[in-house]
C-alpha cells in the first residue's frame, strides 16, 4: 500500500520584525496549505501589554501558545502555516505536546536589519522598545526540534523560496 504524503504543518518563527507575517501567507501559498496569523490567536489583554511597551510573560503566553497549538492540530495531516514567535524551547514544547508533528521555520537576521524593518512598520502594536527583551529570550531552535532556519536578507520572495526548498530536506509527515 502506498503511503500518503501530506503537508507539514509550520510554525514561523522568530523575533519581532523578522517578517512572520509576510513570509508565512507566502509561504504557505506556496505549499498550497491554509494561513493563520499568530498575533490574532492573542487575548486583547496581550495586545494592551505589548502596545504599552511592556514585554509578555510565560503566563501571558501560555493561553496564546494553546490556542496556536490547537489550530496546528486541527491541521494535522492536511497541512497549514501559522505564525508565532516560539522564541523559547519551552514554548516550543508546548505547541508540540498538542501538535506533535509540527515543523518550524526560524526566520533569522541581525538586530540592525530587524530593527531598520521594524521601524518603517505601520500600525503594528510591537514597538522597537522591544526588540531586546526578544532578542534576550530568543533561544534557537536544537538539533533535536525538526525545523530549519532562514536567513531574512533579500526579498520576501527570496525568503520564501529559502524556507520552501529547506523544508523539502526535513522528512515529509506521513499519515
Amino acid at each position: 500500500m502506498q503511503q500518503l504524503h501530506t503537508p507539514h504543518v509550520v510554525v514561523v518563527m522568530g523575533v519581532a520584525g523578522t517578517g512572520k507575517t509576510t513570509i508565512g501567507p507566502l509561504l504557505a501559498a506556496r505549499l498550497g496549505v491554509p494561513y493563520a496569523e499568530g498575533d490574532d490567536f492573542h487575548p486583547p489583554a496581550n495586545i494592551a501589554k505589548m502596545t504599552a511597551g511592556t514585554p509578555l510573560t510565560d503566563e501571558d503566553r501560555w493561553p496564546w501558545l494553546d490556542a496556536i497549538g490547537g489550530w496546528a492540530h486541527g491541521r494535522a495531516g492536511l497541512g497549514g502555516v501559522v505564525s508565532s514567535s516560539a522564541l523559547k524551547r519551552s514554548y516550543r514544547d508546548r505547541l508540540r505536546a498538542a501538535a506533535p508533528g509540527v515543523v518550524f521555520v526560524h526566520l533569522t537576521g541581525s538586530r540592525e536589519l530587524i530593527e531598520d524593518r521594524m521601524s518603517h512598520r505601520q500600525g503594528h502594536f510591537m514597538p522597537t522598545a522591544l526588540l531586546d527583551s526578544q532578542f534576550a529570550t530568543l533561544q534557537p531552535l536544537q538539533p533535536d526540534e525538526a525545523g530549519v532556519a532562514v536567513d531574512v536578507s533579500g526579498t520576501p520572495e527570496e525568503i520564501t523560496a529559502r524556507a520552501a526548498d529547506a523544508l523539502k530536506d526535513l522528512p515529509e509527515p506521513v499519515r
